[in-house]
């Protein structure tokens, strides 16, 4: 099988494109251990955006993985997961940002984190920050207490050349990050691949 030519995101930065209806976005990880901050649009209007709340309704589970889809804050799909190497992933925190890095690394150099990355890359398509919803979080573990309801955010279980293909179920303006955050990739930040498949 024909693998397809990537592009490289560089460690701690982010891009944005458009991802045509029936397209797949095929988003890899290189070298193993890194966690990559996918959001998307409606090309046709970015009032509608990709929520965790109902793709959890309409998936019933919060364990996304190859045959679920990811639905908008208009309860339509907008894509669908058909390939996962991995089959762990987040989507109840948020992009990392300055504010969280205040918060949970304050001995750390501040960075504007994936929240700030994908500002910055939306931002042609005229999205702005406070149109920035949870992402889904990929490649990230975040494991659930069962009895208490306490998050931890644990290395990734991703290894080099894994990956997450994606089919678009409309027309969208996708937005996606090699994350910054230190614990949510095991204390270093590497790249991430992707690349856009036709129908």
């Amino acid at each position: 099988m024909n693998r397809p030519l990537m592009t490289r995101i560089e460690p701690r930065s982010g891009v944005a494109l458009k991802l045509p209806k029936g397209e797949t976005l095929v988003v890899s990880d290189p070298e193993g251990g890194q966690v990559s901050d996918l959001v998307c649009y409606g090309a046709d209007d970015i009032g509608e955006v990709i929520s965790n709340g109902r793709t959890f309704d309409y998936e019933e589970t919060i364990a996304l993985t190859t045959g679920n889809r990811l639905w908008s804050n208009r309860s339509r799909v907008m894509l669908e997961i058909v390939e996962d190497t991995v089959g762990t992933h987040d989507f109840l925190l948020t992009p990392c940002s300055v504010d969280t890095f205040r918060h949970f690394y304050p001995d750390k150099p501040e960075h504007r984190g994936c929240f700030g990355n994908l500002e910055a890359a939306l931002a042609p398509y005229g999205i702005v920050a406070d149109a920035i919803p949870t992402a889904f979080n990929l490649f990230m573990t975040v494991p659930v207490d069962g009895k208490t309801g306490v998050l931890a955010v644990k290395p990734p279980l991703s290894k080099a050349g894994d990956r997450i293909v994606l089919r678009a179920a409309m027309d969208l303006i996708v937005g996606l990050t090699a994350c910054s955050a230190y614990a949510s990739n095991g204390g270093s930040f590497k790249p991430i691949d992707y690349a856009v498949e036709p129908a």
